[in-house]
């Protein structure tokens, strides 16, 4: 009796498709279209999906995704906050806030009725006759006023502020921790506006979140190990400038520099083991401390 000829190897996935290769993996025949390239010979679709999900996703020091090396988030940041201070602008409708702000050719200082709307006030009667402010329910002041600046040398300010330290943090951060840093360290300087402020002083700028991004800089280096040397000068002038210009709100540089500091701390020193619950649980236990201020603060003007 004759030997039958032996069979052609046909592509697991293309039955009608001879091939002599195989998955260096699990062994079945693949064609050119399934191979996969891998550091070892082809392999099929599903080991290379297989193999995906078997590896853990990179990270930071800190737990953060790589992704922050793109530096997305600070680019949004920035972004808005031009983006507002070109509404600012806008919203002024021929008066003197041609650049958003006053003097200078509306450089410095002064408000627009998006920065009356949006600034940080406790209570206060406004020209219209009505009364405004956080304690009368405008509690989307303290998150509003971070994004709001008096004039476009305000802005500027900040935002290179922002683009030096941003990208740093981000990187080392990841993106979603590095946007709740900036976030709730604006708020915490903007809760501490509110509660140490005068009821009618209006205050507005991106400076209490930067304010905790100098102190989380700080932080951060230090856990890693890094020199601060060329940190600290610069958080001391800020500070001394904070103090010495008519017009700062100081409460709400501090009040951001505490919070950014106490946020970085969480962020920094958290165990590796459960790390992300640690984070997020500090976090909302900084917000919690926060929101209770504020009650306390609106209790007390009412």
């Amino acid at each position: 009796m004759s030997e039958s000829p032996p069979t052609t190897p046909v592509c697991y996935r293309h039955p009608g498709r001879e091939t002599y290769v195989r998955c260096t993996r699990c062994d079945r025949p693949i064609c050119p279209e399934c191979m996969r390239d891998a550091s070892v010979g082809h392999q099929c679709p599903e080991c290379v999906n297989e193999g995906r999900r078997s590896v853990r996703p990179a990270r930071t020091a800190f737990g953060g995704g790589v992704a922050g090396r793109h530096g997305y988030v600070t680019k949004t940041l920035l972004g808005l906050n031009l983006l507002m201070m070109l509404l600012s602008i806008a919203s002024d409708r021929g008066g003197d806030s041609a650049a958003g702000g006053a003097g200078f050719g509306g450089l410095m200082g002064g408000s627009t009725p998006l920065t009356q709307w949006g600034a940080v006030i406790g209570y206060a009667v406004f020209p219209d006759g009505a009364l405004h402010g956080v304690a009368d329910g405008e509690w989307y002041r303290l998150v509003t006023a971070m994004f709001l600046h008096y004039g476009v040398l305000h802005l500027l300010l900040n935002m290179w502020a922002l683009w030096v330290l941003g990208r740093s943090l981000e990187a080392a951060l990841g993106p979603l921790r590095f946007l709740a840093l900036y976030l709730i360290a604006g708020f915490g300087g903007n809760v501490a506006a509110y509660f140490f402020s005068a009821s009618n002083v209006a205050t507005a700028g991106a400076s209490t979140a930067i304010f905790g991004l100098f102190a989380a800089l700080f932080v951060i280096m230090r856990r890693l190990g890094r020199d601060t040397s060329a940190v600290l000068p610069i958080l001391v002038i800020n500070l001394v400038f904070t103090f010495a210009v008519p017009g700062i709100s100081i409460a709400g540089h501090l009040g951001g520099m505490v919070t950014g500091a106490l946020l970085a701390l969480v962020l920094a020193y958290a165990p590796r083991t459960r790390r992300s619950i640690f984070q997020f649980a500090g976090a909302a236990v900084i917000l919690v401390v926060l929101l209770g201020m504020a009650l306390l603060r609106t209790a007390a003007l009412l």
